[in-house]
């Protein structure tokens, strides 16, 4: 293998998972690889248990490396980068990436899954990443066989054919259900600021969550006004503690899978502001569907 070998694997039961992930960490440990497990404290308290020793592999807390994609990206590669230019030759990472069934939202963790392709394509990086069917719903596992280049089971690893399938449209949020409290087409970013601050002013959102709405709301209209196709809707949704903004435009969206979730030379003047937010906001959507191409924004809990 060279450059980074990315492959998925189901599981249904704790002996399924070990099954599954035991010879990988053990062969990687044999052959002298750095070998890093980022699991939920249950599957990773599984696998010290089946291995029985901790000196020679890393366990990354998973709620930690897995806090939000944009994290993610920039903490795997400052590991590998660090690990290759000192010499190794193949890295082992066993990472259980959040989803629905833990209560995590799922649209920028399918696009991290989609992105990592390219963004670690430069190391020699190994990349399982386990999903139990007990716990997973069916629209993420099938995001998974999209964005995986490669699949393995506890008896054989092989090419995945269904790599690369087109994604169904994100799911609007559940604040989407009802009438919008803001709706302004083409506003210019002052403009949604000052309807912003207002429309929020009810929320019970501390100093810096305000601040991110109003940065946000900014941010997503200039980008559909910069490299959308117009008209630009611009929405918000909120309840008691928490606020949804969205820009839909006309246009397909970003050709750069990378876009929002690494500062890239390519996102540096299209794109940077989104990456902002996914490093601030508590989630970030963007995705085509029948209406256009929507960007969608949470604050708050």
């Amino acid at each position: 293998m060279t450059g980074f070998y990315h492959e998925s694997a189901f599981y249904g039961s704790d002996d399924d998972f070990l099954a599954l992930t035991v010879p990988f960490v053990e062969d990687g440990l044999r052959a002298g690889q750095p070998t890093f497990v980022a699991c939920a404290d249950q599957n990773t308290a599984l696998l010290r248990g089946a291995l029985g020793r901790d000196d020679a592999v890393t366990y990354l807390p998973g709620t930690d490396q897995y806090s939000r994609p944009s994290a993610a990206i920039a903490s795997y590669r400052e590991i590998c980068g660090k690990l290759t230019a000192a010499g190794a030759t193949r890295i082992r990472v066993v990472g259980e990436v959040p989803h629905p069934g833990v209560g995590v939202p799922w649209d920028w963790w399918a696009r991290y899954e989609a992105a990592v392709n390219q963004a670690y394509a430069e190391f020699p990086l190994w990349g399982l990443c386990p999903y139990d069917t007990r716990t997973t719903p069916d629209y993420v596992l099938t995001d998974v066989t999209r964005t995986h280049p490669h699949i393995a089971t506890a008896t054989d690893r092989r090419p995945n054919p269904d790599f690369g399938a087109t994604r169904t449209a994100p799911l609007p949020d559940v604040l989407e259900q009802g009438r919008p409290l803001l709706e302004l087409v083409d506003p210019t970013p002052a403009e949604v600021r000052c309807a912003v601050s207002a429309a929020i002013s009810a929320v019970h959102l501390d100093e810096d969550g305000a601040h991110d709405a109003v940065y946000a709301a900014s941010e997503i209209i200039t980008n559909g006004l910069t490299h959308g196709v117009g008209p630009v809707l611009f929405r918000l949704w909120a309840d008691a503690t928490r606020v949804v903004l969205s820009t839909t435009d006309h246009g397909s969206g970003p050709a750069d899978p990378l876009t929002g979730l690494v500062p890239t030379e390519a996102t540096k003047t299209a794109g940077l502001g989104l990456w902002i937010l996914h490093r601030t906001c508590d989630y970030v959507s963007m995705g085509c569907s029948e209406d256009g191409f929507t960007v969608r924004v949470s604050v708050g809990s």
